[in-house]
């Protein structure tokens, strides 16, 4: 039995629905074919996470995932000014679930330090619980983009 996402709130729903049986929004009519970003919302408590051996960052900035996608531990290193986040392939930073947006996030190099800007994604690009558009990120900030959790990391 084929399932239709809930573009509102992600819920399956059987393809021969109209409303999402969760929250009622009106479901898409037909299947383009092309697999699209669901709405994700961030849990506003944090559970307890596993505790994660990471090594020691080497010296620089790092983004390391906490949780998400089987991909907790891996250290993510800029690709130079502008690094891309997102679920294309062909991202900088490739985090492969469908709560993450094709074109997501871009990790900005400048002078007076690092950035997290949201490039119109879907479900937002977080920093410490909060949805933000651009933020300038400091050691140990916390980000979430779709399920994927991950930790700043500036030495």
């Amino acid at each position: 039995m084929t399932r239709v996402y809930c573009q509102e709130c992600g819920y399956q729903n059987p393809e021969e629905g109209k409303y999402c049986s969760k929250c009622g929004a009106l479901l898409p009519e037909e299947d383009t074919g092309s697999e699209t970003t669901i709405r994700y919302l961030p849990e506003r408590e944090e559970k307890e996470a596993e505790t994660i051996a990471i090594a020691e960052p080497a010296e620089g900035v790092s983004l390391v995932v906490r949780s998400g996608g089987g991909m907790a531990g891996e250290s993510f290193r800029p690709a130079g000014e502008k690094t891309t986040i997102g679920r294309h392939p062909a991202s900088d930073i490739f985090l492969d679930d469908i709560t993450v947006s094709r074109n997501h996030a871009l990790l900005i190099q400048q002078d007076d330090g690092c950035y997290i800007q949201d490039q119109g994604s879907l479900n937002g690009t977080y920093v410490n619980h909060v949805r933000v558009e651009t933020q300038k990120l400091a050691d140990g900030d916390q980000l979430q983009i779709g399920k994927y959790k991950l930790t700043f990391i500036e030495r």
